[in-house]
């Protein structure tokens, strides 16, 4: 089925944070949690508990990076040193271990922080299309919430919302 967007306009929190609740008790058929966006002009300190936790996953990222750019700086290394192994050294090792600890440190830090930096982006979803219902009430002084669903369950979210007192409730055309 296609998805389509409703959005709808609140005055206070509380109220939002009621009809969220109300949306997460409820099984709407078509219609996932994930697919909820909380918008607001203000920081709430409540939002956390309203939403749910959600996994983070930027700490793998930032380790498999630190670990790769480690490893592969490493194996770079002795590798160009060990290309020369036909010129002379003077006694000392083909591949000298404290030089290049210094240098895969670095690297592993380096490494760490690329990958981190593209888990960020990854986890957040960005670069992302525009949702397709803006109101610029939100950037005022209005908390609005975004939901995705089938249309089979968009009549549900709609009644839902009408209950909590929405002020406006905004839908997508349909296509």
């Amino acid at each position: 089925m296609s998805q389509r967007h409703v959005l709808a306009l609140f005055t206070n929190f509380d109220e939002a944070g009621a009809a969220i609740a109300e949306l997460r008790a409820t099984p709407i058929k078509g219609f996932s949690m994930d697919d909820l966006v909380l918008k607001s002009p203000i920081e709430h300190p409540d939002v956390e508990a309203v939403l749910g936790d959600k996994p983070v996953h930027v700490q793998w990222y930032t380790l498999v990076g630190s670990i790769l750019g480690g490893l592969l700086s490493f194996f770079l290394i002795s590798g160009s040193q060990a290309s020369f192994f036909a010129q002379l050294k003077g006694g000392k090792p083909i591949v000298p271990l404290p030089p290049n600890f210094v240098l895969t440190y670095e690297m592993f830090i380096l490494g760490g922080v690329f990958i981190t930096v593209l888990g960020f982006l990854v986890c957040a979803g960005l670069p992302a299309k525009r949702s397709p219902l803006y109101s610029a009430k939100v950037s005022e002084d209005q908390i609005g919430i975004l939901v995705k669903g089938d249309e089979s369950a968009i009549a549900a979210l709609k009644a839902v919302f009408a209950r909590h007192k929405a002020l406006e409730i905004q839908e997508e055309a349909g296509k």
